[in-house]
């Protein structure tokens, strides 16, 4: 493995800081809420109306129910947690332009109602984890891709209208910009190892393991004292006392 992947993934303080922080920030938003009658519902996305803009910012602190936060707290720490170890140079990226993205894209398409919750920024990490690990090859990043789809790909069917009081709309707006995203970051992605043997100029004549075999694919014994007709041999001698 090259050092440049190598580097790729290493776990750093933020691989689990970042993450844990933001769902105690959702908790502690919840607790306040409940707690002195904030109504930060209000603070959620309106769809087409200008003071409902806010809620693009907002919306994935407010939670309206212990139920509604439960559910959204461990996806939410499990695959950012995930975006931060394997795709640490674009991970704030990611996070910021999936909050801001699918947020504005709910405002334009939702149905006229407060949208409130992160599930919108959880179906982009889940949307972005799942295609960005199939297109970049690398045996890692799909590795985890798959452990997505195990985790959480029933997940899915909840960007279609299923289930009543859901924003569909807003896991729709989150899991097209994750899709968006897959195809948008290119550089600084862990690419997957790339062998000599894989080079367009690769030439099977210079290959010094390949030399050891015939047209046939049979293998040549050769050694040093094959190679040499007048082989020297040296002793050292060591006197009795």
């Amino acid at each position: 493995m090259s050092m440049k992947t190598a580097s790729s993934f290493r776990f750093t303080t933020g691989v689990l800081g970042y993450p844990l922080f933001f769902v105690l920030l959702v908790w502690l938003v919840f607790w306040a809420d409940f707690r002195f009658g904030l109504h930060l519902s209000e603070l959620g996305i309106y769809p087409r109306k200008l003071e409902g803009l806010i809620g693009v910012i907002f919306s994935p602190f407010v939670h309206g129910s212990l139920d509604h936060v439960y559910h959204n707290s461990i996806p939410l720490l499990v695959l950012s947690m995930a975006l931060f170890y394997f795709y640490r140079p674009v991970a704030w990226k990611i996070v910021v332009g999936g909050i801001l993205l699918s947020g504005f894209m709910t405002w334009c398409i939702g149905s006229s109602a407060y949208h409130i919750g992160a599930s919108g920024l959880i179906y982009v990490l889940l949307s972005f984890l799942l295609f960005k690990g199939l297109l970049s090859k690398h045996y890692r990043l799909i590795a985890l891709s798959l452990v997505v789809v195990f985790l959480y790909g029933g997940m899915i069917w909840y960007i279609f209208p299923v289930k009543e009081k859901m924003s569909w709309e807003g896991h729709f707006s989150g899991f097209v910009v994750g899709i968006l995203f897959s195809l948008r970051f290119k550089s600084s992605i862990a690419k997957p190892i790339k062998y000599a043997w894989e080079e367009a100029d690769f030439d099977a004549s210079e290959d010094p393991f390949l030399q050891q075999f015939d047209e046939d694919g049979n293998f040549i014994e050769s050694s040093k004292f094959e190679k040499d007709s007048n082989p020297q041999i040296h002793y050292s001698f060591k006197e009795e006392e």
